[in-house]
């Protein structure tokens, strides 16, 4: 197929691309947004698959199936909750990818280096490209390829561990080998090292060291940051697995990958930067993986949870004018959204105002509870960010928890040693009342305590999100 059809192709998929991020900014538009990706991914595929160099058609065509095939069971079975790891494992699997072009670039370009130039004239796709190449393009194809190489590297450890501690296979606690952020740094001088190395021999034994190195730091980088952190590091791989990309896009000479990765690294960048200024990290000690940790043994925290059962939240609910619900990961691990919405519809049909309070943070991916009260139906207009409503808790008659823990936390303001020190949080012990919907009395996912759950205006509604709800819903009436 002619270059220029693939070319203008390419330049829609990339405007579909656009589109498609743009419209996911909102709820409303999310769901237009994620069909402008998936035509716009379809005609990239298809573009690629008929273009210049396009050959081994029934490889092409296995490969394919296989890959949708894998794609299709992943998505059909996969539960909300296990959304974020889901999401790690595809970034691992995009960084993976980016090792072997890397190297394969690599491997075709040393076989062409030894043609000679009656050989070379008979090569066509990425290898006739190679062949045309002067002395200083090759140098900077090599470059490329290394960079490639070693973001998608670090990409892949990094989300596998990522997946690992999101489900539990790994402890979620942040712990670095002996020498910390030494052996980062040693590891990643190594790296260029080896580049220059590269740069000057063309030998793959380089590449190979670079290529270890990078893996390793991605394995030390993520295990040295704290469970309580990890929705930040599935937004921060989201954007190495783009910058991966857009290297090996300049590598192949592929316009789409450079545009796709760079979209793909940029957001993810700045998603990543809005989640650590809603967390009061430093965005360069996430990249550094150097945050998460304690500064100091943590204050004590004095009283006792007092508990209450349904009757007791079925009285306050009926009390109350105005109401505040909390989702954190609790109630995508109850799945218990949907009563969530039908305890809200319920509420407002009896006229209360019932409002959602959403942390940037909330759950282990950027955006898991906007998901999951959209899947259930929950009106857009009352799910509000923590800018939006922090403010009205003090004339909130009654804040519901349901699941969440550091982001309600108030050691965040009161306890400078605290890991979540100065992050900012959802003041909802503010309210007059707090119900906490928690199955018992663990320090949950993060391992930190939380003083909210002693404080006096607060009750403390155990047991399964989806049990209590239910249980609650039979004492509200539906009119």
């Amino acid at each position: 197929m002619d270059l220029g059809f693939t070319t203008a192709v390419y330049v829609v998929a990339a405007i579909l691309f656009i589109l498609s991020l743009g419209g996911l900014s909102g709820q409303e538009s999310a769901k237009r947004a994620v069909w402008y990706g998936i035509f716009g991914m379809g005609l990239a595929v298809l573009a690629t698959v008929i273009g210049p160099g396009a050959g081994l058609w029934q490889l092409t065509a296995v490969l394919v199936a296989i890959g949708g095939l894998i794609g299709y069971q992943l998505a059909s079975k996969v539960e909300m909750t296990q959304m974020p790891e889901l999401v790690a494992g595809m970034h691992a699997l995009v960084g993976l990818a980016a090792v072997f072009v890397g190297f394969n670039a690599h491997f075709e370009l040393a076989n062409v280096l030894t043609m000679d130039d009656t050989a070379k004239k008979a090569l066509d796709g990425f290898a006739a490209l190679l062949a045309k190449k002067s002395g200083a393009e090759i140098n900077i194809l090599r470059v490329e390829a290394s960079l490639g190489i070693w973001i998608g590297a670090v990409t892949f450890t990094g989300s596998v561990i990522a997946y690992g501690k999101l489900s539990g296979k790994v402890t979620s606690a942040a712990t670095k080998l002996p020498g910390g952020h030494l052996l980062n740094a040693t590891a990643a001088i190594s790296s260029v090292a080896c580049l220059v190395w590269y740069l000057t021999s063309g030998a793959l034994l380089p590449l190979v060291i670079l290529t270890i190195l990078a893996l390793f730091i991605g394995y030390h980088l993520i295990m040295g940051i704290g469970g309580a952190d990890m929705p930040v590091v599935v937004s921060m791989l989201n954007s190495y697995s783009g910058w991966a990309a857009a290297a090996i896009g300049f590598s192949l000479g592929n316009d789409l990958l450079i545009v796709v990765g760079a979209l793909v690294g940029s957001s993810g960048a700045i998603l990543s930067y809005i989640m650590c200024k809603a967390m009061n990290r430093s965005f360069v000690s996430v990249i550094l993986g150097g945050f998460g940790g304690t500064a100091g043994p943590q204050m004590e925290v004095e009283g006792e949870q007092i508990a209450i059962d349904a009757d007791g939240v079925a009285a306050a609910l009926d009390d109350a004018e105005s109401i505040v619900i909390i989702p954190g990961y609790g109630m995508a691990v109850a799945q218990a959204q949907q009563n969530v919405a039908e305890l809200t519809r319920r509420l407002r049909a009896k006229g209360k105002t019932v409002r959602f309070a959403i942390h940037p943070v909330a759950g282990r991916l950027p955006g898991h509870m906007n998901v999951l009260l959209a899947e259930a139906k929950v009106p857009y207009d009352i799910v509000l960010e923590m800018d939006e409503i922090n403010d009205d808790f003090p004339s909130t008659d009654v804040a519901i928890v349901i699941g969440s823990n550091d982001i309600v936390n108030p050691a965040a303001q009161d306890d400078p040693n605290s890991p979540i020190a100065g992050m900012p949080v959802l003041e909802c012990w503010k309210a007059k009342q707090v119900f906490v919907s928690k199955r018992g009395q663990g320090t949950g996912y993060s391992g930190i305590e939380n003083p909210l759950f002693f404080k006096e205006n607060t009750r403390m509604f155990y047991g399964d999100a989806k049990a209590s709800l239910d249980q609650l819903l039979t004492l509200i009436s539906s009119s």
